[in-house]
């Protein structure tokens, strides 16, 4: 019974009124009644799991709510409980077999433990990580309530100014990078073909149809990232956000690893300093999860060519030092990559190219070559010299398409932001 497990210690509990700045704000997102907060769930949800989420419910909407220190501790300890519980289910198995209704109750308890923390002083930042943990972990719930919740916080976060001798050694550490990466020299026969604005039928008849990569400019000047994204200005949006991040040069590596942690502390462990490891933030939720850079982008015009819906379009986001590296591999769909911020040496070939590609045998990577594109073993991969490719060196506002099942390898130039558009 999920009554039985252990919970981490609960927040002090200061009694007293909580009717401060934040709570009045985030009060305001919520239904009105505790009727209105409905917990329908299927039957694969266990009866005690529904009754501890009712328990909450009935505490928050309760005679004085979560004014009273003692209401707040039980319910925090009755959200640690359902998290707790909810956590073992969202980690039996593989990802995708996990049933929708386990993560929405892990976001319930993500909002319940949030509704008890955000009374507290200097709690904010911690806040936020448990929304992020629901926004990550969980499903969407009250027409996506945990991220209306973290727009509240975030106007309440008070981020402390950086003294001089912070700054001073930020400087120094930005110094480190300037040692400029090695620019592959590519042959004019060799260059991926560059076009300006193309419309949808020249792109159609001859790129998509025929499925032949191409870089096309002017396509993305408009969009509002070009010119507002930076580093700092991601630090600005989305500084205290917890995102997973990719900690390795490539996932082929055998040390490569994936962890959770502030985009603030990516940026200050990987892009500013020079750092022996490559951590790199590759996810499709961030846009999801952080609205305001979503706001920034579009989705392609000559996505509408395809067969599937625009939510049907997975996008993409590729955050990283220079150095980071995707081995050569192919996806299950056509892909438009954006460039944003930095340069990419990108690498492509063919499908009919597979055999010389020498393909894993396991069904993990059997997506992804063994050969190192830049430095290849041609004792072990013989056929890889007789390989037809192309490649470009993709710079901002660049766009480049990449056909279904197309083998790419890419290696970031510089400190690199990327979208990329997987569609059908």
């Amino acid at each position: 019974s999920p009554g039985g497990l252990a919970t981490s210690a609960s927040p002090t509990a200061n009694e007293g009124p909580a009717e401060n700045a934040v709570w009045a704000d985030i009060r305001a997102l919520l239904p009105n009644t505790k009727e209105d907060l409905k917990l329908d769930f299927s039957e694969r949800v266990e009866e005690s799991v529904i009754s501890l989420l009712q328990q909450a419910r009935d505490l928050l909407y309760g005679a004085g709510g979560l004014c009273s220190g003692s209401t707040r501790e039980t319910c925090f300890r009755v959200s640690e409980i359902i998290l707790d519980y909810t956590w073992e289910k969202l980690n039996i198995g593989t990802w995708r077999d996990v049933d929708k209704d386990w993560r929405r109750v892990y976001s319930y308890g993500c909002l319940f433990k949030v509704l008890c923390m955000c009374n507290e002083q200097d709690a904010t930042a911690d806040t936020i990580r448990v929304c992020d943990m629901g926004l990550l972990m969980g499903a969407s719930i009250l027409d996506n309530i945990l991220v209306k919740v973290i727009n509240v916080l975030q106007k309440h976060l008070t981020l402390g100014k950086r003294s001089a001798e912070e700054d001073t050694q930020e400087s120094r550490r930005k110094k480190i990078r300037n040692d400029q990466p090695a620019v592959p020299v590519i042959k004019s026969e060799e260059i991926i073909p560059l076009l300006h604005c193309p419309s949808l039928e020249h792109f159609r008849d001859n790129h998509m149809t025929p499925q032949k990569p191409v870089v096309l400019e002017g396509i993305v000047d408009h969009w509002s990232c070009m010119k507002k994204w930076s580093v700092d200005y991601l630090r600005q949006i989305a500084g205290c956000r917890t995102v997973p991040v990719e900690v390795g040069s490539r996932y082929t590596d055998e040390e490569w690893s994936q962890t959770l942690m502030t985009i603030n502390d990516f940026i200050d462990q990987y892009i500013v300093t020079k750092s022996n490891n490559i951590g790199y933030l590759a996810q499709h939720q961030l846009f999801d999860q952080i609205p305001e850079l979503k706001q920034d982008i579009c989705i392609p015009d000559y996505c509408s060519l395809g067969e599937g819906e625009e939510d049907d379009i997975t996008i993409n986001a590729w955050f990283g030092p220079e150095g980071t590296i995707s081995p050569l591999h192919q996806d299950p769909q056509q892909n438009f990559l954006v460039q944003v911020i930095g340069r990419k040496y990108i690498w492509l070939c063919s499908p009919q190219e597979s055999e010389n590609l020498y393909p894993h045998e396991t069904q993990l990577l059997h997506n992804t070559s063994q050969v190192d594109v830049e430095e290849p073993d041609l004792v072990k991969f013989p056929k890889f010299e007789q390989v037809k490719f192309q490649a470009c060196i993709l710079t901002p506002g660049q766009v480049l398409f990449i056909p279904v099942k197309y083998w790419h390898y890419v290696r970031s130039l510089d400190v690199s932001f990327s979208v990329s558009f997987w569609w059908s």
